[in-house]
């Protein structure tokens, strides 16, 4: 039996060499979908559900799960799939996104298999602005698609945006507009919601979709003899990304001495003690939990204060 250090160190090696576990499920056809393993707290028969007056149609209703109650989303819906009949011969994944709990309804739970991030691919160009995939890969000539997660969440209850008054002041607006932040994240709805709120705090920003694309970025700035850490304020960055995820981007960051002294945070859904740890063997000056925007606006600030020298 693997121990829970055992279990962490295993994951560690995973996605310190730039891997991923995959969990692959099924809906209603043979398309195979996927979600990373380290969102996923268990998979269970779905359990009797119970409706909600005035809920999202494809909340299929709240189950009791554990010590808590869960709402059950049916993942076909969600994806602009048909409802899917007799969900009590389904499944339920049961993950943790966002600092919240959910329950994914779907028809059949497939295998997990270990992929190197290189053999994940953004969406095809077609899949269009509404399409609720963040990426595909292949596996045994069939391909497999990547569910972006956090923008069903936000369908069916979205977070709040706003900063809170009383960390933006005006001489935190009035000197924001001087720094730029290079932000990075593969999820439109992950990306929009930082974009708000650096627009509220008054920074400028660049966005890019992955790691490779950010690591790109940094190494022309250099390659023009440009010191980064004076035209970049830090580094906001997601962990799963295709092509690069977030930890081999910060890894490849310090390990350039052009790059080395460049702040960054990994700002992700995935939590615990598993990203305690890969925080600090990569070297990340800090990691926050999706998504809280006092939060976020209070690390931003404490930068731009650290650099100015002084209270805004």
């Amino acid at each position: 039996m693997t121990t829970s250090a055992g279990k962490l160190a295993a994951r560690n090696k995973v996605a310190g060499g730039n891997r991923m576990e995959l969990l692959l499920f099924r809906l209603n056809g043979k398309q195979l979908y996927g979600i990373n393993v380290f969102k996923v707290k268990e998979i269970i028969p779905c359990p009797r559900l119970t409706n909600l007056p005035h809920h999202t149609p494809h909340v299929r209703g709240v189950a009791h799960v554990r010590d808590g109650t869960v709402s059950i989303v049916d993942l076909g819906m969600a994806i602009r799939q048909p409802a899917m009949e007799n969900p009590e011969s389904h499944f339920v994944i049961v993950t943790e996104y966002n600092r919240r709990t959910q329950g994914f309804l779907v028809r059949e739970v497939d295998r997990i298999v270990n992929i190197n991030w290189e053999e994940v691919h953004p969406p095809p160009r077609g899949s269009g602005k509404d399409s609720f995939l963040t990426a595909v890969t292949q596996m045994d000539n069939q391909l497999i698609e990547i569910v972006d997660v956090e923008k069903i969440i936000a369908s069916v209850d979205p977070f709040a945006q706003g900063v809170s008054s009383h960390i933006l002041t005006d001489e935190v607006k009035e000197i924001a507009g001087n720094y730029h932040i290079l932000l990075v994240d593969d999820s439109s709805v992950a990306r929009h919601q930082v974009e708000r709120n650096l627009q509220e705090t008054g920074i400028g920003y660049t966005s890019l979709t992955n790691g490779k694309e950010a690591l790109e970025f940094l190494n022309s700035l250099a390659d023009d003899g440009k010191r980064v850490q004076d035209e970049l304020l830090m580094i906001i960055s997601d962990i799963e990304m295709p092509e690069m995820d977030g930890y081999t981007l910060t890894r490849r960051i310090k390990e350039d001495p052009r790059l080395a002294n460049l702040p960054v945070l990994l700002h992700s859904s995935l939590s615990g003690i598993f990203n305690e740890a890969m925080v600090k063997k990569v070297g990340a000056n800090f990691f926050l939990a999706k998504y809280d925007a006092d939060e976020l606006a209070r690390v931003v600030i404490g930068q731009i204060q650290a650099i100015a020298g002084e209270k805004v």
